[in-house]
């Protein structure tokens, strides 16, 4: 590590106790479940994490310690030995099954449960975890994996149940919903999923975004590098120093200082449409959409610095959400590290599990573990 990631002490690193639950994250990300297990108790400790995006890799290890394998799980599986743990967490790539954008059931993405499945056969978990799009629970994946669970499947000690949570549900001041798995070696009773605590009293983007100053001066990262398996990336960075705009072209500015309050692209004068949107008068309302004060936002997805992507325009402000505006709504704290460009930084903070829906999930689980 470079001597500016050495100096900056991974701030929630843990020591592993006699009294500690161990966890094996794969396809951890910058470690948007383990930020939330880790929310949940001091009990939980990440014995080994495994991502492929080395930007991803790089965050994780900065946050949390040095504990990733920076590379494809099908490599960890047959370079490493996989360690026997207490719970195994993480969420497959979905982008074959996913609602957003053409669905490819062929997409080799879509198999990567498969050495999922072969690490839990190998970590011998009590518990495991699984999150995923929604969509994932009308897959074939998720079938698959069912079969897996049968009387000669890789997996055939373990059994699961699924079903689909709205993090909003769970505290975070976000409306993002995730098909999530929980399993159980057949030796334990199924743990349940967590009980929703904020229903009919949602956390909204103003409870999140306070503190928050309205208007941005920066567009730039802080000039700051660090070296990282091998390669040298931008950061770290923590997320508070994250609130970064945009240089916006003059007709941006022009269409967002007329979309209101909760409006979108439907509110523009013909003059500033698109000329795609002029031709399609129905569809998503929330392209170029403002999100409300009083309500939770849309899902955070990568690229929440575009409002043409989405519902991503700031309450009053004439710009997109910025990243550490994007960090709150996931609920991330201020402390935590990110490394890489703004891009990769985006993409991290947006594939991350809401840390409330993360922290209710762990919270249901430790209450499985003797004390």
């Amino acid at each position: 590590m470079s001597k500016v990631l050495a100096a900056q002490a991974a701030p929630y690193s843990r020591m592993k106790t006699s009294n500690s639950i161990t966890v094996l994250d794969l396809f951890a990300g910058a470690g948007g479940l383990t930020q939330g297990f880790y929310a949940a108790s001091p009990r939980f400790v990440t014995e080994r994490a495994v991502e492929f995006e080395p930007a991803a890799a790089a965050s994780f290890a900065a946050t949390f310690g040095d504990k990733v394998y920076p590379g494809p799980i099908q490599d960890w599986l047959v370079k490493e030995n996989v360690p026997e743990v207490d719970v195994v967490i993480g969420g497959p790539p979905c982008q074959g099954f996913s609602q957003l954008g053409k669905q490819d059931p062929e997409d080799i993405r879509n198999s990567l449960w498969q050495p999922y499945a072969e690490a839990l056969a190998r970590a011998k978990p009590k518990y495991f975890i699984v999150e995923n799009v929604p969509a994932f629970s009308k897959s074939q994946q998720l079938q698959d994996f069912r079969d897996a669970t049968g009387p000669e499947g890789l997996i055939r000690d373990y059994d699961f149940q699924w079903h689909v949570l709205n993090s909003a549900d769970y505290g975070a001041p976000q409306a993002r919903k995730r098909a999530i798995l929980i399993g159980h070696h057949r030796d334990l009773p199924f743990p349940g999923f967590p009980l929703p605590t904020h229903i009919g009293r949602h956390r909204t983007v103003r409870q999140a975004l306070r503190g928050i100053a309205t208007r941005v001066t920066q567009t730039t990262l802080p000039e700051r590098s660090t070296d990282y398996a091998g390669r040298t990336f931008a950061g770290a960075f923590r997320t508070s120093e994250l609130h970064l705009g945009r240089d916006y072209a003059k007709q941006s500015l022009e269409r967002f200082a007329e979309i209101p309050l909760g409006g979108n692209r439907f509110d523009l004068p013909e003059k500033l449409q698109a000329p795609c949107w002029i031709k399609h008068k129905t569809g998503s309302a929330d392209v170029m959409g403002r999100m409300h004060w009083d309500k939770p936002s849309v899902t955070v997805r990568t690229e929440f610095f575009k409002p043409e992507k989405g519902r991503y325009l700031h309450p009053i402000e004439p710009r997109a959400i910025t990243h550490l505006e994007a960090a709150k709504l996931q609920g991330f704290p201020d402390d935590r590290l990110w490394i890489g460009s703004k891009t990769a930084i985006a993409k991290q903070i947006g594939n991350a599990v809401p840390t409330a829906l993360g922290r209710a999930i762990a919270s249901r689980l430790v209450a499985s573990f003797p004390r």
